[in-house]
């Protein structure tokens, strides 16, 4: 929302009272008038201590007495000769600040952009919608186009101060400064090595059975390595062989191979649900029974799957992203984790998978109890 101000431009002093002095440039002008303090003055039903003055048979008001009874800051400005009043409504109004670098871009309804972001803070996972109410410009403040948007574009964004409870957190993007576009590059981690101001990423080519550096990336204090859910990865923990997401650039040096300043660096995380076994064609059947009862009838008109042709499968509980909506629920999955455990998951195709990913539901194989859905993106 942008911030909303009032400008009054001043003519004659008499606005501000019953009587005023002659200028000798002859922009204010002597008037009288009179006061009528039978008459009251409420703002949203609410009785105030206003009363008007009455000049030339129009009412007048103190600016900034009125501005006070709604809501408003006053500021007199003596360069312009101009009353400024700022919402105090706006001015409470908190936003995040993330920086960060925009992994997919895409339209959304009613004219907004969804804007998937990986940075850094509190919100290292954000989902921001872009409308016409957002403000946005380049670094030198020119305005900036929400569909000249591209994945791997820095960006410093001001968002909420209401974020959805989701998992990502989804929230109104206030404003968008829009930074450098960077290389983006999608391949197996030849080498992490320790230097003196940092690390030092190479990415190599197979060619001929053999494999070559085909670019080096030098981190810093300002690099961050972040799973594609937001979550920090301590160096450390990277290993020759990770699959990863570098962002980096654009400088590039022309020696063999490049080497370029890297950014951000995604990590694919491990793939925690992947199937454990195969349940019979009965049991499974009997999961797609259960998850159909315990669908929202909310969910079911999005479904592309048929009722009995969802996927089954026994999967994992470590490290499965599961949201919980019960203490009951909340409770048999910590019990279910805490042995490692596993899990049925029914999975359904939906007309939201774009933006949001296919709707999975978990099962604990015990007490064929529903423990949560999987989070969506």
């Amino acid at each position: 929302m942008r911030n909303k101000k009032l400008l009054i431009l001043v003519t004659a002093a008499g606005l501000l009272g019953t009587s005023a002095v002659v200028g000798a440039n002859g922009l204010v002008t002597k008037v009288s008038g009179v006061l009528h303090k039978e008459v009251k003055v409420t703002v949203n039903g609410t009785d105030t201590a206003l009363h008007p003055v009455y000049i030339d048979g129009k009412a007048y008001l103190p600016a900034r007495d009125l501005a006070t009874q709604l809501g408003y800051d006053l500021s007199w400005g003596n360069k312009n000769t101009q009353i400024e009043l700022t919402s105090k409504e706006e001015q409470a109004a908190e936003y995040i600040r993330t920086t960060g670098v925009i992994v997919d871009v895409k339209p959304a309804d009613k004219g907004q952009y969804r804007i998937e972001l990986l940075g850094k803070g509190d919100y290292g996972w954000i989902i921001l919608y872009a409308d016409k109410d957002t403000i946005l410009t380049d670094n030198s403040g020119q305005a900036f186009a929400a569909k000249d948007l591209k994945a791997g574009t820095q960006i410093t964004a001001e968002f909420g101060p209401i974020v959805a409870m989701s998992f990502p957190g989804q929230s109104h993007a206030h404003k968008i400064v829009v930074g450098n576009e960077t290389l983006v590059k999608e391949d197996v981690i030849q080498s992490v090595d320790k230097t003196d101001d940092g690390w030092q990423v190479k990415f190599g080519e197979t060619k001929d059975g053999v494999t070559r550096t085909s670019l080096v990336l030098t981190a810093g204090k300002e690099t961050s390595v972040l799973t594609s859910e937001g979550q920090s990865v301590d160096w450390a923990d990277l290993k020759a062989g990770t699959k990863a997401t570098a962002y980096y650039g654009p400088i590039m040096t022309k020696s063999l191979p490049p080497q370029s300043p890297l950014h951000y660096l995604v990590v694919a995380p491990a793939n925690s649900t992947a199937p454990l076994g195969k349940l019979s064609a009965e049991q499974a059947q009997a999961y797609r029974e259960l998850a159909w009862s315990n669908m929202p009838d909310s969910q079911k008109s999005h479904l592309t799957t048929k009722k009995d042709e969802a996927e089954v499968s026994i999967i994992s509980s470590s490290n499965a992203a599961i949201i919980t909506v019960t203490d009951e629920q909340k409770k048999k999955l910590a019990e279910v984790q805490a042995v490692n455990g596993p899990l049925i998951e029914v999975k359904y195709s939906t007309d939201q998978d774009t933006l949001l990913g296919p709707l999975q539901m978990a099962f604990d194989p015990d007490t064929k109890v529903l423990v949560g859905f999987f989070i969506r993106r």
